[in-house]
């Protein structure tokens, strides 16, 4: 249980962190040493969130009894949320609060995004926005505010996140404008304010055998879960795109413990156009190696699950500390940045690493290499037409790199 004093000195630190109390309540600390108390509770078996009020306007003990006071109306069969909703509807729209019309507005617009990226716009408002202008009335937020905050987050190096929350908050108040909840938009001209976006440039990737045969050993030493660590090394094993990985669940592997594995990644969650993310056929099929299919093995034992009684088909594969997101879009990378590696590997660089590698190895196989990689073929009519699998052909190409990734020796694998 929280204790006035630990709330207290409770400090700032580089990112935003929690400090739980009990019943579901606990403190929300942002980078900026905004405190804020929230509930974490289920409804009708989703999981959802209720903010009191900011510390030390909001003390501790009536925290908990606003805690207490949203317990009774869930014991009643009542969701708090709603409950509050209604209270606020007879009074002035105005006085709505920046976080009740941002995630009114995420709620319109997500079924429009793949879960993943619905998850991560989220995720970057609840851990950058709400803490600093969360609990204002929306019409009382200023520009000089939403500055403050988006400087804040350029200030850990986060240039382009903060240009996206920017963009986000702008959509917010643009919503509420339409609503007439308020006059203008502090956000819309803020994009000058911010710093450049740093110039483009590949993503940096190692592309020697022995190089990453190094990093695999030094991520195996490196602090972090072991969720993490496989879901890493599954990233590595079969070279998909990190978003893919991220939002991969149960349901779309086929065959785990037969003879041939494989992961049916839905065209929804592909880099595709519109109109082929709708399509069956274009969904992605990745053969999985026998050193891949151990890795998805031992998550399933990791969550709790064995083949007596399997993971729900909806269920994440490598999900995050709130069970029903996706594992966080930059563990993977902080991972390896903890390992020694910040600035020379990135997870989108298995990708390079992969490609370098087999090409090097088996030209003939050229375009099995290219349609794991899911590279549309540059001839357009070649595009149009040939839609084969060659399923064979990129199992033998996904074998052979994960013989040659996981051989203990350099000279094994040559």
């Amino acid at each position: 249980m929280l204790t006035n004093a630990a709330v207290k000195a409770a400090g700032a630190r580089s990112r935003a962190y929690k400090i739980f109390d009990e019943r579901g309540l606990f403190l929300f600390v942002a980078p900026t040493g905004l405190k804020s108390w929230r509930m974490k509770f289920r409804y009708r078996r989703r999981e959802k969130l209720l903010t009191f009020g900011t510390w030390p306007e909001i003390s501790l003990v009536e925290a908990r009894a606003r805690c207490d006071a949203a317990r009774e109306l869930l014991e009643r069969g009542e969701d708090p949320t709603a409950v509050r909703r209604r209270a606020a509807e007879p009074a002035n729209d105005a006085a709505q609060t920046f976080e009740s019309e941002a995630r009114a507005w995420h709620a319109q617009r997500a079924p429009r995004w793949s879960e993943t990226h619905a998850a991560d716009v989220l995720a970057s408002l609840e851990r950058d926005v709400f803490p600093a202008i969360g609990a204002k009335p929306i019409a009382h937020v200023d520009e000089a505010e939403v500055l403050k905050l988006l400087q804040d987050v350029e200030a850990r190096g986060c240039i382009e996140t903060a240009r996206r929350l920017r963009q986000r908050i702008s959509a917010v108040f643009a919503r509420a404008k339409r609503r007439k909840l308020v006059k203008d938009n502090p956000a819309a001209e803020l994009a000058d304010e911010l710093a450049p976006r740093p110039p483009a440039k590949k993503q940096p990737a190692l592309l020697e055998l022995e190089q990453l045969h190094a990093l695999l050993e030094a991520i195996s030493a490196a602090a972090g879960t072991h969720l993490v660590k496989l879901a890493h090394l599954f990233l590595a094993l079969t070279a998909v795109r990190l978003e893919a990985l991220r939002g991969a669940r149960w349901g779309e592997i086929e065959d785990l413990d037969g003879a041939a594995p494989i992961w049916r990644v839905p065209a929804a969650r592909m880099k595709l156009t519109k109109t082929k993310k709708g399509e069956a056929e274009f969904d992605h099929i990745v053969p999985l190696s026998p050193a891949a299919a151990i890795v998805l093995r031992v998550a399933r034992t990791e969550i709790g699950h064995d083949t007596h009684s399997p993971p729900p088909a909806a269920a994440l594969i490598f999900p995050g500390r709130a069970r029903a997101r996706p594992i966080g879009e930059a563990a993977i990378g902080a991972l390896i940045a903890r390992a020694g590696y910040a600035g020379r590997h990135v997870p989108h660089g298995w990708r390079a690493s992969f490609s370098t590698v087999m090409n090097e190895r088996h030209p003939d196989y050229r375009d099995a290499i290219d349609q794991a990689l899911a590279h549309a073929p540059k001839n357009k009519v070649e595009a149009a037409y040939n839609r084969a699998q060659q399923l064979a052909r990129r199992r033998w190409v996904y074998e052979r790199w994960a013989e040659l990734l996981t051989a203990r020796e350099a000279g094994e694998a040559a």
